[in-house]
């Protein structure tokens, strides 16, 4: 395939943006870049698709998101507003975790899938829960990440709340899906070794995790999202949660740690030591009122800093605008978090986080060799563009309706803004028969706790 008449925006390092190229795309590989005119002429027997003078650029990559979350959107919560984060796990999502069914995963999966594929979001790191549907979960979420065309890591969360055989299944059902992938790859998966937090496990829970986890596999943690994960921490083992983990052998080059908004200095250091990733929530924490991670501290220490959702539409570049604007507020110094500081998390963090988990092409760029994961986004700017003030554009002119085409793999999934692969009014259309019997479980859970 020949994308012609492209505005590429190429994500490479330092970025370029050019003006009416091409891309030539060959068994799901970028294989040419160059001008409309030079790669036509070359390749005058290869299927054209015209770009219209759209924006062409990597698809976004989400470096923590919930699919099991879905059905969260609408929910009623019983009884007073929840006060804190703790509330609202004991009042929402612990109880919403409980009611799903193989159903219900699949199909809060297929509609995040959805909503992935419309707003240019080709690559999503998955952490799941449903407590009474361990076993098999992750190979449903599996199929529908498949049928959907998108990119996916997938783990399950391992938590001591629902007691040590809950627990157990829930290593068992990590293993067994890394041992999946190992011995039968699959292109557009892979796997992480799911952990919950430190405030729902025990030392011979993670110890048993850390000695149960294929080598070369990296774990994925809630990390210090709220006060009371450190609180939990030091009363249990004496250490902050950072010191903990690191004690357990669950951190590394290999490991994501979720969210990082209580760290101290210490805790920071030892993230940076042993190479753990960190992600970013800008939106969750505001929504949870958990505080604000010191990202740009963190940055400039060299810890790897990526972005995520939480679950969240999956729309990164609204991600970008929040993560722009909450460290504004909080710090009220219109300087903080520069749009390069954004950029830096959201593209290349992003794509070299993404890069440990697909480590047979490079991600997020456009260059020959890279996967052909491309996105087409229909934004008309009326000042200039360019490699340097680019940040700034996506922050404060694009927007998620712009974007009319998505691919992964030189795979269209949305062509013109019909989605291909997966049947939206079908499966929105399902999700709202499932709800029901989802919410009424919901509330039976939070009766039962209550």
């Amino acid at each position: 395939m020949l994308i012609t008449n492209a505005n590429l925006i190429t994500w490479e390092s330092p970025n370029r943006v050019f003006a009416n190229h091409a891309v030539l795309i060959e068994n799901g590989r970028i294989k040419e870049v160059g001008t409309t005119r030079s790669l036509a002429t070359k390749h005058p027997k290869a299927k054209q698709f015209d770009a219209k003078g759209q924006y062409v650029m990597p698809g976004g990559i989400c470096a923590h998101t919930h699919y099991y979350g879905a059905f969260a959107r609408g929910l009623a919560i019983p009884g007073p507003a929840p006060r804190d984060f703790p509330d609202i796990l004991r009042k929402l999502w612990w109880p919403l975790d409980r009611s799903l069914d193989a159903e219900g995963v699949r199909y809060s999966a297929l509609v995040c899938l959805v909503d992935a594929i419309k707003h240019g979001s080709t690559t999503l790191i998955d952490h799941h829960a449903s407590p009474n549907f361990i076993d098999g979960s992750l190979d449903v979420i599996a199929d529908a990440v498949d049928k959907s065309g998108l990119r996916s890591v997938l783990c399950y969360e391992v938590t001591d709340r629902d007691g040590n055989e809950k627990a157990n299944a829930g290593i068992e059902e990590n293993v067994r899906f890394i041992k999946r992938l190992a011995s039968n790859p699959h292109p557009r998966l892979s796997a992480a070794f799911g952990l919950h937090a430190s405030l729902t496990l025990s030392g011979t829970t993670l110890q048993a995790c850390a000695s149960s986890i294929p080598e070369g596999t990296g774990f994925h943690i809630h990390t210090a999202e709220h006060e009371s994960d450190e609180y939990d921490s030091l009363q249990k083992s004496g250490m902050r949660v950072i010191d903990r983990l690191q004690k357990h052998g669950i951190l590394g080059p290999n490991t994501i740690a979720a969210h990082g908004v209580h760290f101290d200095a210490r805790e920071m250091e030892i993230m940076k030591e042993t190479g753990t990733w960190l992600s970013h929530q800008p939106r969750s924490n505001m929504n949870n009122g958990v505080g604000t991670a010191q990202i740009e501290s963190m940055l400039r220490l060299g810890i790897k800093v990526c972005l995520g959702n939480d679950g969240f539409s999956n729309s990164m570049w609204d991600d970008w605008k929040a993560a722009y604007l909450l460290h504004k507020i909080e710090h009220r110094d219109p300087r903080r978090m520069g749009g390069y500081d954004v950029q830096q998390m959201a593209v290349y963090n992003n794509a070299a986080l993404a890069q440990v988990f697909f480590p047979d092409a490079p991600i997020g760029q456009i260059k020959p060799g890279a996967a052909a994961d491309l996105i087409f986004v229909d934004y008309h700017p009326f000042t200039p563009l360019t490699d340097g003030n680019l940040p700034w554009h996506i922050i404060f002119g694009f927007q998620q309706s712009m974007v009319t085409s998505t691919m992964v793999d030189g795979k269209f999934l949305m062509k013109n803004r019909e989605l291909i692969t997966l049947d939206e009014a079908e499966i929105a259309a399902r999700a709202r028969e499932i709800a029901p019997r989802i919410w009424k479980k919901y509330e039976e859970e939070v009766a039962r706790v209550s």
